[in-house]
């Protein structure tokens, strides 16, 4: 049976296959390297971070795996490769949803419209209900179409926006009912 679009005669591609785990040190060189472009930094300030930086995020998304049972988790292509990372943590700024568990992703440029974001953040939803989160809310630039459209994807809705201190932009605020 084929699997055809019902819009055309094209075939529907099938989601990648992507795998997360939880992050290692190693992996704050390969965020690094991933997210060393001013295209994947646009909308959060623009510029690369330090290696300081992904070595202090992977070593506290550790810390949330093993205390809360969910985090940032690494992404990994079919080969492998990092790619990103996607997950879920508490919202870290002192401004926006605080006390919410925001669920997020970031994407290598090389591997943007293959399905890659959506797919790693669907695996993550099913994670954080699993954990016994009731729901999850994800922060977004107004501008960002493509992280709009992945939490499109997995069914959030827009619950609100909050002015962002520091490029003054409001944010979007999406939210997730999880159930049981």
């Amino acid at each position: 049976m084929s699997s055809l679009s019902p819009e055309s005669s094209v075939p529907r591609k099938s989601p990648p296959a992507v795998r997360l785990r939880v992050p290692t040190e190693e992996d704050a060189y390969a965020w690094h390297r991933a997210f060393d472009d001013p295209e994947v930094m646009e909308f959060l300030g623009g510029r690369s971070a330090e290696v300081s930086v992904y070595e202090e995020l992977t070593a506290r998304q550790r810390k949330h795996d093993a205390e809360l049972g969910f985090c940032l988790w690494t992404m990994l292509d079919e080969d492998d490769e990092v790619v990103g990372f996607t997950g879920a943590q508490p919202w870290p700024r002192d401004w926006g949803p605080t006390g919410e568990i925001e669920i997020g992703w970031r994407l290598a440029r090389t591997h943007w419209g293959r399905g890659y974001a959506s797919a790693a953040a669907r695996a993550a939803v099913a994670r954080v209900r699993a954990a016994g989160l009731d729901h999850v809310v994800a922060m977004v630039h107004p501008h960002n179409t493509r992280s709009v459209a992945v939490a499109e994807r997995l069914g959030m809705t827009l619950s609100r926006t909050y002015p962002n201190p520091v490029s003054g932009v409001e944010a979007l605020c999406f939210r997730l009912e999880l159930g049981s």
